[in-house]
Formats: structure tokens, sequence, C-alpha cells
């Protein structure tokens, strides 16, 4: 089973109260190499790589001598994660230490100050938006600029690198077709209407599950919101309880499977994942909806006290290089180089054939870290007057 449930796209609920440790001086030798020359950057850790300019060659050479890298929180299931790594391990002959793969955003920046100076501390994170900002304000990220940093919205990335979106996901709705009679809704009002009585659900608690909480932030947009305004979003879903169609229950791929739960709320990406298992088992349909179209990101930073700093280095290389976008995209994330990819060609008919259409996604709304900040204050502050009861 896909862990997309799981890990949700924003793990802002489970933050943790970890005080900013004093920052260690990193002892490892970065070298003197050829391809450091003329870009470093003097951080706590020493003199750091902050961009490719002895080309990518050089870096392998350099970092093939640290050996391996180690990362955090990338369930080898999720968003093809296995995949990318054995493809890192392979093409580069460096071994990849996976630690603690469910970690949310809170647990991987703990982990980066609990263990600075440890030859175990995460080498990259892969962190949520808010967490981001954080990790920047608390001087814990590198700064690094791949050499496809062009081909990045500038909305996706840190000015100086700090850190960059890698990938993201669109609120959709999965649809048991067999359960709702071929009926596929199309429009958040839809899902008002009778035929969906008892079937609609989320995949958990907005006040705890990041997929839920986008999906009340999506339904906000649809229905007179905004994202300043997330509370017509918690309305139109006590209005889908009073009219009977929405239902407590926390979907899965059996409550999917067994149509206890023919409409699932949630991240694109794992219900076109969730499409793949149940292939030849059920009509599983996979609808983006046509208003209210929300999406968010996460986001890749480089420890900056990294104990393999150039195999890090050669990871986002690697993740941002058209091969590394690609392999994300057959895990059904949506590449933040997808547009550049997209207009140059190299994105191959047989991997479009199993996306939803780009005009889908017209429209797409990402939030600020400010924005989402104060959406959780006001869903945890009303969700369970208005819809929970509890």
């Amino acid at each position: 089973m896909s862990r997309y449930e799981n890990r949700p796209l924003l793990s802002t609920f489970r933050d943790s109260s970890s005080s900013r440790r004093d920052v260690l001086r990193y002892g490892a030798a970065l070298g003197t190499t050829g391809w450091l020359t003329g870009c470093m950057s003097q951080d706590a850790a020493g003199p750091q790589p902050t961009s490719l300019s002895g080309g990518l060659d050089q870096l392998v050479r350099d970092a093939s001598k640290e050996g391996s890298l180690n990362t955090i929180a990338l369930p080898p299931d999720f968003v093809n994660y296995g995949t990318i790594m054995n493809t890192y391990e392979t093409k580069f002959g460096l071994h990849i230490v996976r630690g603690s793969p469910n970690a949310s955003s809170a647990e991987q920046l703990s982990a980066v100050r609990m263990l600075k100076g440890a030859s175990r501390a995460p080498d990259v994170v892969d962190i949520g938006p808010p967490f981001a900002l954080r990790a920047v304000g608390d001087s814990l990220t590198a700064r690094y600029k791949v050499s496809t940093w062009d081909s990045i919205p500038s909305e996706l990335k840190h000015p100086e690198g700090r850190w960059v979106g890698d990938y993201w996901g669109v609120i959709g709705w999965g649809v048991n077709a067999d359960a709702v009679g071929g009926a596929t809704p199309r429009t958040w009002h839809d899902l008002l209407d009778a035929t969906y009585k008892g079937k609609v659900a989320l995949d958990g608690d907005p006040r705890q599950s990041g997929s839920a909480f986008a999906a009340v932030f999506s339904a906000a947009l649809a229905n007179g919101g905004s994202l300043d305004d997330i509370e017509p979003g918690i309305d139109f879903f006590s209005e889908m309880k009073k009219a009977g169609t929405f239902i407590p229950v926390n979907a899965t791929p059996a409550t999917a499977l067994q149509g206890e739960t023919p409409v699932m709320i949630s991240w694109d990406y794992g219900l076109l994942s969730l499409a793949d298992e149940l292939r030849g088992k059920i009509d599983w349909q996979v609808c983006i909806p046509k208003d209210g179209i929300f999406g968010n990101y996460y986001c890749q930073a480089i420890n900056r006290n990294a104990p393999h700093p150039l195999a890090a280095r050669l990871w986002q290389e690697f993740l941002f290089s058209d091969e590394g976008q690609l392999l994300w995209l057959k895990g059904y994330a949506h590449p933040t180089r997808y547009a550049d990819m997209r207009s140059r060609g190299v994105i191959p008919k047989k991997i479009l054939d199993r996306l939803p259409s780009d005009s889908s996604y017209q429209g797409l709304h990402f939030p600020t870290a400010r924005q989402t900040k104060d959406a959780i204050a006001v869903v945890r502050e009303n969700w369970s007057s208005k819809v929970a009861d509890r």
C-alpha cells in the first residue's frame, strides 16, 4: 500500500518544540578540488560550494570520496523515491543511508539540530515550506544553486539557494465509479448532490492531516474564499455534512476498494498511484476539480553541516536534472521543472498519457507560509464546532 496517506505533503501539524542549538563547526575537510574554485561561501561549517562551476564529472569524483549520502523521510514507495535512490546509487556509486522514512518536517529539522557533527546526521532534508523558512531563519541549510537553477520558477526557490521546491501536488478526487453509478463529480458543488450521500470522505482530520487540510483550502477557493480566508471551506464541509454526503471516515485504499468511501479527497499523486494498485479491481477515476485548484510543494535543502556535503550537492544536481525530475513524474509528483521540460519536449508521451491534462491545473494556487499558518489556526479553532462535533 502506498504511504501517501501517512506522509501528507504539508506536515505542519507535527511541529516539535526542539529549541535551536548552538551551531557546531563542521570539521570534515572539503579538499581543494578545481570545481570549488570561485564558488565558495563561508558558513559556520567552513567553506562550502554554492554552485557547480567545475563540471558534473569533477563533482562526481569528489563526492565519491565521501562514499555515502544520509537521507531522511524518503519512503521508497512514496512518489517513486525508491527508484530515485536506487538510480542515484547505481549511477554514482555512492551508498544511501536511508534514515527514518516516515519522519515529519519537524522531525527532520530536529534531527539536523540534534545530530550536528555526527556522521549519521542527515545530509539533505525534504520539508514543507513553513519548515524551510524556519530552517533558513535558524541557519540550518547551506546555499547551493543547481546547474538547472534558471529553469526553476522563482516562487519555488530561495533566492540564495538555501532551499528549492522539488515537487508539488494538487487536491483531487479519487472516485470508485462503480459505487456512484459512473457519476464522477466535476465541481465542489457537485459533492452536495444526493448521488454522493454517505460517500465523500477525507483521508484524515484537517487539524492533523496535511492532505485533509489542503482539501478544506481547495473547498474555500471554490466557495468564495481565498488563500487569506479558509473559513468558507470549513463552512462548505459543514454544508456537505448537513446534506449527508460527507462522512467522518478516514478514507484509505481499503475503504475505497470496499465501496465504504467511494469519493476520496486527497493529493493527486497519491490518488493516481492508487489507480495503479486498483486497476482491474474497480473502476477508479481520478478527477481534478474544475474549481478551487489548490496545491502545495515540498522543499529540498542541504544540511549546512552535512557530513557528506559533496554527495549532498550531487544529490541535488541529480534530482533537478531532467532524469531526476522525470523519475518524480513517473511517481505522479509534479516536478518543479515540469514547464521547462514540457516546452522542450523531453517528457515521454507514455508518461504524459498517465497524467491529467495540463489544462486541469490552470489557475493553480500555492499558499505562502504565512497564509498556511493563519489558515491552520482557523481550522483548529472552527472545525470541531462546525464539522466534527468534537
